[in-house]
């Protein structure tokens, strides 16, 4: 799921994406995903300088929600951490999932939570601790 809302000069989630998923007819446009050809390898959500680019899957009672994560220090793989939504409000405790870290610096981190369904298209960022 792309969340950019913003028209501005940047096109670094399509020119990540080597499958041509992202379509844009200018570097301006707000892109637009073609889910047949999407299968999910995140690495337009690891170069999105916007942070706007978060997977979402979908299972039965619960579902995992990935999202571009650049604070340190990275939460770990079972950490309980704060769900939150767009407007920075608490939604509930939930559980790290998974943690991918770019391979080089010019990249951002990835975490995977473990939500309540009704969350999925809610949850935006994390907060660590407390």
């Amino acid at each position: 799921m792309i969340e950019c809302i913003q028209q501005i000069p940047c096109n670094s989630c399509a020119l990540a994406c080597k499958l041509g998923a992202i379509r844009m007819e200018n570097v301006n446009d707000i892109p637009e995903i073609d889910y047949n050809k999407c299968t999910g390898c995140m690495a337009c959500a690891m170069t999105c300088p916007g942070l706007a680019i978060f997977l979402l899957r979908s299972g039965g009672d619960s579902g995992l929600v990935t999202l571009p994560y650049e604070f340190l220090p990275t939460p770990e793989v079972g950490q309980q951490v704060t769900a939150l939504n767009r407007e920075g409000k608490v939604l509930g405790k939930t559980v790290v999932k998974q943690v991918l870290t770019p391979k080089r610096n010019d990249g951002t981190a990835l975490v995977t939570i473990e939500v309540p369904e009704m969350w999925l298209l809610e949850a935006r960022a994390i907060k660590v601790g407390e």
